[in-house]
């Protein structure tokens, strides 16, 4: 027995930032649209990043902040152009969050929990006639689209299609990658890789008492990229904002470098070690003389040990060795995804005209710090803009 097919305006798959972006767009232009949700319920990743602060956007010069995608495609581009940070706190303030911006230039609402915003948003959508269809999971992709739902496979025929289907991390959350055994038969797909993620280390005994230490004022690099922040000694390696912005160089394979004193010029560092009494211990000279803390210390030595070759060096770029990526499923987000390539400006497949793609599911990369969640914001918006075009 055939499945009955059942035909709609526009149809979007994925209930993440992007998916319900678009959705609102075009609903608010009077189409009727059905987002299909593989979850119980949508946004749980975006939930997720409100637990510790919902931090939405960057407040920085626009080339600054463009910057950070870099190399950033012309197509993702134009989106942030046209739906940057001070879009996104208009648009959040309409939703009544009252936002606020951190000294760093972060911007959260001031309720600092991404559920507020989510009800407003979702009872938006529901007054403007957006149709929410969950637990509907995306399994055949072609003239129809079918899905496995609470009450068997269904088939939608939509004038229109948007995909915003998330990367490949946190696969509990919805965003599993399973996608690209789909659609990478019809369109481009660059590889998933982990990005923002944290590193293992296989620590010595000495590192036990210091697990779950922040070590503050540090510059860390690998290869390109670079952070001025601070990372968590933990069981398993390091982690936190520092290690997660240089994660795209240890990546590319670049050594993961960090500057335990990055006020202290290279000379300066050299001029105050020759004032090392002789009868002192290194490790009271390093306290001493550069106030090192116990958690910094810690590091120099496990890593370039009492009997450094170079210390001034080591001070300044302090090579951790054996670090390796985390696995992506544990990454805050992924790179890889549907290349621009093959898409047009409005991010329609050029191989499948009325099939348009947003979100974390194109191939683009950027830091945590609020350009995660612009960016998906932006690109739903380009979509949904080509979609309106496209229908009328």
């Amino acid at each position: 027995m055939s499945t009955e097919i059942e035909a709609i305006e526009v149809l979007i798959v994925g209930a993440g930032p992007a998916g319900l972006m678009a959705a609102d767009i075009l609903s608010a232009a009077g189409h009727h649209v059905v987002i299909a949700e593989a979850k119980p319920s949508p946004a749980r990743k975006f939930l997720m990043a409100g637990k510790s602060g919902l931090n939405l956007t960057k407040s920085e010069p626009m080339e600054r902040f463009l910057a950070a995608y870099a190399p950033i495609p012309e197509t993702l581009r134009d989106a942030l152009e046209g739906f940057g940070p001070e879009e996104v706190i208009a648009w959040a303030e309409a939703l009544g969050q009252e936002m606020f911006t951190g000294s760093s230039g972060r911007v959260f609402p001031k309720a600092m929990k991404a559920s507020p915003l989510l009800r407003n948003w979702l009872a938006r959508l529901s007054a403007q006639g957006v149709e929410l269809r969950r637990n509907w999971r995306m399994i055949s992709a072609d003239a129809t689209i079918g899905f496995e739902t609470p009450k068997g496979v269904k088939q939608l025929k939509p004038r229109l299609t948007i995909f915003a289907l998330g990367g490949a991390s946190w696969a509990r959350l919805g965003s599993n990658g399973d996608w690209v055994e789909l659609l990478s038969p019809l369109l481009d797909v660059a590889p998933f890789a982990p990005s923002n993620v944290a590193v293992s280390i296989d620590w010595s005994s000495h590192m036990t008492r210091h697990f779950g230490t922040p070590v503050k004022g540090i510059h860390v690099t690998a290869g390109a990229y670079e952070s001025r922040g601070e990372c968590v000694i933990s069981a398993r390696g390091l982690e936190g904002g520092g290690i997660y912005a240089v994660s795209r160089g240890l990546r590319e394979g670049a050594p993961l470098l960090i500057d335990l004193l990055p006020d202290w010029s290279e000379g300066r560092v050299k001029q105050t070690l020759i004032q090392r009494k002789s009868k002192e211990t290194l490790s009271k000279f390093l306290k001493r003389a550069f106030r090192l803390p116990p958690e910094k210390l810690a590091l120099l030595m496990e890593f370039a040990g009492p009997q450094s070759k170079d210390l001034a060096r080591s001070l300044k770029a302090l090579e951790i060795t054996g670090a390796e990526l985390r696995p992506m499923d544990e990454a805050i987000s992924t790179a890889g995804g549907v290349r621009f390539e093959a898409l047009t400006g409005d991010l329609e497949a050029k191989a499948r005209p009325g099939w348009f793609f947003a979100g974390e599911m194109l191939d683009w990369d950027a830091p945590t710090g609020g350009y995660l969640l612009t960016a998906c914001l932006a690109t739903g918006r380009l979509a949904a803009e080509g979609a309106l075009r496209s229908l009328a």
